[in-house]
């Protein structure tokens, strides 16, 4: 089985290489509480991947728990595969997998088609 976050950036961020993550009150667990909640609940295609990197889309911390959070209420929605729009950024989720399957900014989203999506979601 591959590992469950397959993006760079993402994986950087996880790892606070490079990014500074907002640090919540309390102990510096909580920061490491946060890195295996994302790790188990999210994945990131290598086609999302590459269009991240491709596109310099950078997200922290707060903005990944947005997204997941949109994930969630999808998902209680009986959503399978949902556009979250998260600031200037879409991503197409598959939310049975939980897995990020593109990622657009804004440059990009003009004249764009999203297909194959039964609920979009703006977090």
């Amino acid at each position: 089985m591959s590992s469950p976050i397959q993006n760079n950036k993402v994986a950087d961020l996880l790892q606070n290489r490079n990014v500074v993550q907002p640090k919540p009150a309390g102990s510096p667990a909580a920061s490491a509480e946060f890195q295996a909640v994302l790790a188990d609940r999210l994945k990131v295609s290598n086609h999302a991947q590459t269009r991240l990197q491709s596109r310099d889309i950078q997200m922290d911390a707060a903005q990944w728990e947005r997204v997941l959070d949109g994930v969630e209420k999808a998902a209680q929605k009986g959503a399978k595969e949902s556009l979250v729009m998260i600031d200037d950024i879409a991503l197409v989720v598959s939310v049975r997998n939980r897995t990020v399957i593109t990622a657009v900014d804004q440059e990009h989203l003009k004249e764009n088609v999203f297909t194959n999506i039964d609920s979009a979601v703006i977090v």
